[in-house]
């Protein structure tokens, strides 16, 4: 297994003139616990809404509208490599969520 990755203040830097706000509003995401990984997907609590991340792929409509990283993708990823998530052991399409 892979070793986690720190989220210093360097990479925060880093992801922040990369991304812009959206990386500014992913690590906010991240220091506040709204990543959760579920059996099946990973879900980002945004301001109006959760939204499922799945394979590069957002459900909100700034992903839809773009078709670049939002910064609930950005959030996953993060997540992903330092792992910062909250695990949900169920199956998030069964909550019927989607």
């Amino acid at each position: 297994m892979s070793e986690r990755k720190v989220l210093d203040d360097e990479s925060r830097a880093a992801l922040i003139a990369q991304y812009g706000t959206r990386g500014k509003k992913a690590i906010d995401a991240i220091d506040s616990h709204l990543v959760k990984k579920y059996l099946d997907f990973f879900v980002v609590t945004g301001s109006s809404a959760a939204y499922v991340v799945c394979e590069e792929v957002c459900t909100c409509r700034d992903f839809a509208y773009r078709q670049k990283p939002c910064w609930h993708l950005i959030a996953v990823r993060i997540a992903e490599i330092t792992g910062k998530y909250e695990t949900i052991e169920a199956w998030y399409q069964e909550k019927g969520k989607i």
